[in-house]
């Protein structure tokens, strides 16, 4: 016998000499040519799926052919959103027992009803994975939900899932995962503004690492939408407005979290599938509108640059220069992309041109392609302005068809969908319209893109977790120096009037409060007026002195956001429709320059007045305190210096506020420290704009949606240009090598 059995608390452990190391919990094990194997299908006798001596093609392969139509339906769901434990309100909610989780007698890792019927009943074998309540309950529920896929024909494990959680401060919402602490790194245009790849890929490795001691095995990432339209609310997830910087990141993230170093494939338990998102970029939405929203369904091309957009997945997440070869998967955005499928205005994942025509026969994508979530659903409320499902151009098909077309596009998986029931629907519509023959083809030839990444990564063979082995790798300290680092780095110096940075640690400074009117937030619900002390005293006291007044500080510090408004207003019903300007000014914003025709028209609730534009019409921001705070600091402070540190969630326009500082940095949401770190001088600025700071909103309203450098950027009061690759340290302008690899000029295809 080549094998040993242990017992550690958790599951049972066997170490094959020389091959696999086995973590079970309820299948039997089959002993062959002195090997253990598990006998995941309950027969007896070891089939080409359960031998890990087969390659994981061969292996997804015969597992493909072995299942059942609703077997198969199941694995095309992926879950919705998953707290651990589950939440006790909202579209989240789970119960135990019927109960809520604080009235039962759950453990916190126990699963709930709904986790339990959906893995059981429907089959789901992705889930996405939230908060959870400590490492121990994090490996215990993932034990029990990998023990329950085991004891279910054939044994398929659970694929974990995650949207991006090594982020530090989150614009619209909190971080996944913000329980179970990982190390901490700038995201999307935080990475940008380092300029290098490498750093990504470094990021990307140490994601893997944290993301297999927490059980997951799919990440929702990397975002790499072209940023060209500063107004879009997720362009602070990209790698910024440059084409070429773009696709290198993209490559370097794919490689640095899908390699397992000393795989022959790339592939293996260190490995982590990528998921770019989102096919075939999602920057370029009307006015920079957003489409998780019917109001912001229509992404435009006006300057015919979609082929740029394009290629950072088609030159970068699917051209890697590691073994894996290209990213695992890809996620369509929910936009219509207006006049770019030749026969239907329809969402990505709906669009056979978009999806079959494009990226599965000219860019030969054979990955897994992952709707984003809830576009079968139907669309729920009467307004555009609703947090609701997104089926944009699909809308009144019912939900069989609609799953059906995305199908038969070559779409595989239907991100949010937790019930088998409307996928086999739409499979026995597919049997009617096409034939049964044709259909299990189309379905095995998805149950194998969606087991491939399963047995890739080694789920098939261990998918259980230790605890204490989890301890050592999330949050390592290695890890958080490493971040915090990178964080220091991704933080720019546009302004340094009179050398006045850094300042001496323990500076008398003030910082006011700001003010963030009542708003409409990301799931659509009103928020009241906060008032926020930006400056938290034990964060600040190792390297400032915090006071109570201006009169008593040698340095006011103005730590303020981006101008902060949203395109569309319920109240604002000119013409039927509150359609309103997205505003990067912090004072009201009149829109004299838009379009008199929206490109994108159209929608079900819009029947009587289709054209979306907002021409003339005005954009208030949450946050015009922030300006306030500006001005007032310059009148109280006199002569003494005025420091502002602006968090961008989107490119600022500075022409209100810059006059009046003495010094400016930007940070792109990383923590504290490393800011008051860069103020008090224990390190340098090195970080350049990986966009364009816009001179005023007439060149943001003129420009075109899908073109990123067609804007005149500012120019500030000691006559720099806040172009992009601009940045400064303490001896001035940064001129570099970077600015030779990335810069205007070679920033187009």
């Amino acid at each position: 016998m080549a094998y040993q059995k242990k017992d550690n608390g958790y599951y049972t452990r066997i170490e094959n000499e020389g091959g696999a190391v086995l973590g079970v919990t309820t299948a039997p094990i089959i002993e062959k040519d002195g090997f253990a194997f598990k006998d995941l299908a309950g027969t007896g006798e070891l089939l080409p799926y359960e031998d890990w001596r087969l390659s994981s093609e061969e292996r997804a392969r015969d597992l493909a052919s072995r299942l059942d139509a609703k077997a198969i339906a199941g694995l095309t769901l992926f879950s919705s959103h998953q707290q651990v434990p589950a939440g006790e309100f909202g579209r989240f909610a789970g119960t135990y027992d019927g109960k809520k989780f604080s009235e039962s007698d759950a453990k916190p890792y126990d699963l709930s009803d709904q986790q339990k019927s959906f893995i059981s009943g429907d089959g789901i074998r992705t889930v996405l994975v939230t908060d959870v309540a400590g490492i121990e309950t994090l490996a215990r529920w993932n034990n029990n939900i990998q023990s329950l896929a085991e004891s279910s024909p054939f044994g398929i494990p659970v694929s974990t899932s995650s949207d991006p959680r090594h982020g530090t401060r989150n614009p619209t919402g909190r971080q996944s995962g913000e329980v179970v602490t990982t190390s901490k790194w700038p995201q999307g245009l935080g990475l940008a503004a380092t300029f290098r790849p490498e750093v990504v890929k470094e990021h990307a490795a140490i994601v893997a690492k944290e993301y297999r001691a927490m059980g997951i095995t799919s990440a929702l990432s990397p975002q790499i939408d072209l940023g060209s339209d500063p107004r879009w609310m997720r362009t602070r997830d990209t790698f910024g407005a440059h084409v070429k910087m773009s696709q290198d990141m993209a490559r370097a993230y794919c490689d640095g979290i899908q390699t397992t170093e000393g795989s022959k494939d790339g592939w293996g338990t260190g490995s982590v599938n990528a998921m770019a998102k989102h096919w075939p970029g999602g920057g370029t939405g009307e006015g920079g509108r957003d489409a998780h929203y019917a109001y912001g369904k229509y992404a435009v091309y006006p300057g015919n640059n979609f082929d740029m957009h394009m290629s950072v997945f088609t030159e970068g997440a699917f051209k890697l220069d590691g073994p894996t070869g290209m990213c695992g998967a890809i996620m369509p955005y929910y936009t219509i992309s207006t006049g770019i499928d030749p026969d239907e205005d329809v969402g990505n994942a709906y669009s056979h041109y978009i999806i079959h025509d494009l990226l599965r026969e000219k860019y030969h994508f054979d990955g897994i392609v992952c709707t984003d979530w809830g576009v079968t659903q139907h669309e729920t409320g009467e307004k555009v302005s609703a947090f609701a499902h997104a089926s944009h151009g699909v809308e009144t098909m019912e939900r069989p068809a609609r799953i059906l077309k995305a199908i038969m596009n070559g779409v595989d998986q239907f991100g949010g969908d937790n019930e088998v029931e409307p996928v086999m629907a739409a499979y026995n519509l597919g049997v009617e319209k096409y034939g049964e023959e044709v259909m299990k083809k189309r379905f095995e030839e998805t149950a194998y893109r969606i087991l491939l990444p399963l047995f890739r990564t080694g789920l098939f063979e261990n998918p259980y977790l230790v605890a204490d082995e989890s301890r050592e790798v999330i949050g390592k300290q290695e890890y958080v120096d490493l971040g915090f680092k990178r964080q220091l780095e991704s933080i720019v110096l546009l302004k340094n009037k009179n050398n006045v940075l850094p300042l001496k640690p323990g500076t008398k400074v003030y910082v006011p409060d700001r003010l963030e009117k009542g708003k409409i937030n990301f799931f659509g619900n009103l928020e009241d007026d906060k008032v926020i002390k930006p400056a938290i005293p034990e964060q600040i006291a190792p390297f400032l002195t915090l006071v109570d007044t201006p009169e008593e500080a040698d340095v006011a510090l103005v730590l303020m956001e981006s101008p902060q408004s949203l395109g569309y207003n319920d109240d604002d019903r000119l013409g039927e429709k509150g359609y309103l300007p997205i505003s990067l000014q912090y004072r009201p914003y009149t829109a004299v320059s838009a379009r008199e025709q929206s490109i994108g028209q159209g929608d079900y609730r819009e029947t009587e007045n289709p054209n979306r534009s907002y021409k003339g019409k005005t954009a208030v921001c949450y946050n015009e305190k922030d300006l306030d705070n500006v001005i007032e600091m310059r009148r109280v402070m006199g002569d003494k210096p005025v420091v502002a540190v602006l968090t961008v969630a989107n490119m600022t326009v500075p022409a209100e506020f810059e006059p009046y500082l003495d010094a400016l940095l930007v940070d792109f949401y990383v923590d504290r420290k490393p800011t008051y770190t860069i103020l008090t001088g224990g390190a340098e600025p090195s970080a350049l704009l990986p966009f364009i700071m816009p001179a005023d909103m007439e060149t943001v309203e003129t420009h075109c949606e899908d073109l990123p450098f067609d804007m005149t950027p500012y120019t500030d009061s000691e006559g720099h240009t806040y172009d992009f690759g601009y940045g400064m340290n303490w001896s001035g302008v940064i001129h570099d090598e970077r600015n030779e690899k990335y810069n205007r000029e070679n920033a187009v295809l």
